[in-house]
């Protein structure tokens, strides 16, 4: 006769799988390199440090959502992932070391975050935000994440409310060179009749106001963060990359000299299609931005100027 199991010996040998995966978690998270596991557990805290600061947060959601101006926080998180898939093999050279510095910084974001808070400082209500949500992460992952990652944790800031006042600051100067371009390309195209009073670009006697037919400011974050994309995602070196990121206004202006002329285009022959269009070359910018950094980079490369970290044996003769 077949003798029966004990229940204690079936609930044994059934909880026996679940003890052998735990302990393989919990030797994976103690282990001197970084697996999976941490990931995960460096995910779930800060998603903890999110819920820790969920105003902050939902501040920063609404202002994205509700003020143009705020558009390129939109595209940080994306940003920050790519840079991460760019750079996913350097996790095989991070160890999970000195852990305490993610408490350090979560302690630091929140105080940052509590200052700005009570003192009607957005900027600083964010910020502190996102330094809790670092700090919740490195306090899994160490120190060495911070540093051979770090493009992707700075460009978390693009995600900050921008200031009232140093919007102002940028956008003046900003339109103001952007209609001068622009008054010399109608020119060269051989529209004679343009004058620049400010920040308004008269053509044929009609006005047009740079801040409303193409807002400077509204792209300039974004082409920005283009540029610091393009700068971190290929293999340049440091002073090229700091050249893009000194030349990134200049780069704004002419992405926005391009979008004006195809918006005045639209105006004189297709006024119906002048909104569609103008909001459309708003994001068309982006990717063309991209591009044309990465053209100069080929052609930089063909004509064996150094640009890249890693030289080809070709370049070297």
């Amino acid at each position: 006769m077949t003798q029966a199991l004990a229940p204690s010996s079936i609930s044994s040998a059934s909880a026996a799988p679940a003890r052998q995966s735990l302990r393989r978690i919990a030797k994976s998270l103690t282990s001197d390199r970084l697996g999976v596991w941490h990931v995960v557990a460096a995910l779930m805290t800060g998603g903890l440090g999110v819920l820790a600061m969920l105003p902050a947060w939902q501040d920063m959601y609404h202002a994205t959502i509700m003020d143009e101006e705020n558009s390129q926080a939109v595209l940080a998180p994306v940003v920050c992932l790519v840079l991460i898939w760019v750079r996913r093999m350097r996790l095989r050279h991070c160890k999970p070391s000195f852990r305490l510095i993610g408490p350090i910084i979560a302690a630091a974001g929140w105080g940052i975050s509590c200052f700005g808070f009570y003192h009607d400082y957005h900027a600083f209500w964010h910020l502190g935000a996102i330094l809790v949500m670092v700090g919740c992460v490195l306090s899994v992952l160490g120190k060495n994440v911070l540093f051979r990652f770090f493009p992707a944790f700075a460009v978390l800031m693009f995600m900050i409310t921008v200031p009232i006042r140093l919007r102002m600051e940028i956008a003046g100067p900003l339109e103001h060179w952007t209609a001068l371009v622009t008054q010399q390309a109608l020119q060269l195209c051989g529209v004679i009749n343009t004058q620049v009073q400010g920040n308004l670009l008269r053509v044929n006697n009609v006005p047009v106001n740079i801040a409303e037919a193409c807002n400077g400011i509204s792209a300039f974050f974004g082409l920005v963060l283009v540029c610091y994309a393009f700068g971190f995602c290929m293999p340049l070196r440091n002073s090229v990359r700091i050249l893009i990121l000194v030349a990134s206004p200049l780069t704004a202006i002419g992405c926005n000299v391009g979008r004006i002329l195809v918006t005045m285009l639209l105006l004189a022959h297709f006024p119906k299609w002048e909104s569609v269009g103008h909001t459309i070359g708003g994001w068309a910018m982006l990717p063309i931005a991209f591009l044309l950094l990465y053209g100069i980079i080929i052609v930089l490369r063909w004509a064996m100027i150094p640009v890249t970290i890693y030289t080809l044996p070709a370049q070297n003769t």
